[in-house]
């Protein structure tokens, strides 16, 4: 895969009536976009002592894309470590539209400084022949893939994170939970603005109703998330972090809240519900921010407080 140089960003189209070959024209060209040079301004410049390639895993039935963010090597080419580095696998936001490159500002940096290696998952996108049940076992099995396969990866399965942003933080929530339920131990999680409720209460949280306008995630983005990621027939429960039965013996978690954000109050719920079955949790808002802001710091200044403080959450997690 590669990035492209010149391209115009689309203009988004009517979300309500929006039809299937719309929605795959619009994420193609939108994610060309921000793939490209020119999204650098708004998304900013990736860490310059971090490499960063795409890789393919194999994974059953499928073959999938992850962006693979390591510490550069250093002048000489033999002072970073060449194994048993933490792990952070990492989930981009968006859900029917995004890719890993859209985060290569934080991603970068955390591989760089941590040090660590960050694996992006460039999961299956939301469409009508691909619900979110799809993205989520993306998630899961590439976790399961590079953990199994340490060594190959250089990394150190004994310290493993997630980071995932807003649909991203719904699958790394599911796959802290299933982790829990496997016997995988995972050393931390990371949830950036989370949209983890895909029930019919998806929309009723107040802050939907505050900033449901908002032209980084407005209403009807949520609906069109919601028809796509819960066919009919499907039951919506178990796809939704916040009302998952139980939430104890979880890696513990930072949630990361902007306030100007539709869905700041699944996050404020969910990490009510974390405390509430004792698994330690960190809340912090970010006063001012819109959703998606820790991808955005050329429009962000909030953006570069929120890189900080999950670096240094991590870095506690991970050492040994």
């Amino acid at each position: 895969m590669s990035e492209i140089t010149a391209v115009q960003r689309p203009p988004q189209p009517d979300w309500n009536a929006i039809t299937a070959e719309e929605l795959i024209a619009y994420r193609d060209a939108e994610n060309r976009f921000r793939a490209s040079d020119a999204a650098r301004v708004v998304l900013g410049q990736p860490d310059t002592d971090a490499t960063i390639q795409w890789q393919e895993v194999a994974l059953p039935g499928r073959e999938l894309p992850v962006r693979v963010y390591r510490p550069a090597p250093g002048p000489d080419g033999d002072d970073a470590p060449a194994a048993g580095l933490p792990l952070v696998l990492h989930v981009h936001g968006g859900g029917f539209v995004g890719t890993a490159v859209q985060c290569d500002w934080v991603t970068s940096h955390v591989a760089a400084r941590l040090p660590a290696v960050v694996v992006s998952v460039e999961h299956r996108l939301l469409a009508p022949d691909s619900p979110l049940s799809d993205a989520i076992d993306d998630g899961w099995d590439v976790l399961r893939h590079v953990m199994d396969q340490a060594e190959q990866w250089g990394i150190d399965p004994e310290r493993t994170a997630l980071f995932g942003e807003s649909c991203g933080a719904l699958i790394s929530a599911l796959a802290a939970i299933r982790a829990r339920e496997t016997g995988l131990r995972l050393r931390a999680q990371v949830l950036v603005n989370p949209a983890v409720d895909v029930t019919e209460t998806m929309l009723d949280h107040d802050s939907v109703a505050e900033y449901g306008h908002s032209p980084s995630l407005a209403a009807p983005q949520l609906r069109l998330f919601r028809r796509l990621a819960v066919p009919p027939g499907t039951d919506p429960r178990p796809l939704s972090p916040l009302y998952a039965d139980d939430l104890t013996g979880l890696a513990p978690a930072l949630v990361v809240v902007p306030t100007h954000d539709a869905v700041a109050d699944h996050g404020r719920r969910y990490a009510e519900r974390l405390r509430a079955a004792g698994t330690p949790t960190r809340l912090t808002e970010y006063p001012g921010a819109g959703h998606a802001f820790i991808s955005t710091p050329g429009l962000a200044p909030q953006a570069e407080a929120a890189r900080t403080e999950i670096l240094d959450f991590l870095r506690t997690s991970l050492r040994d």
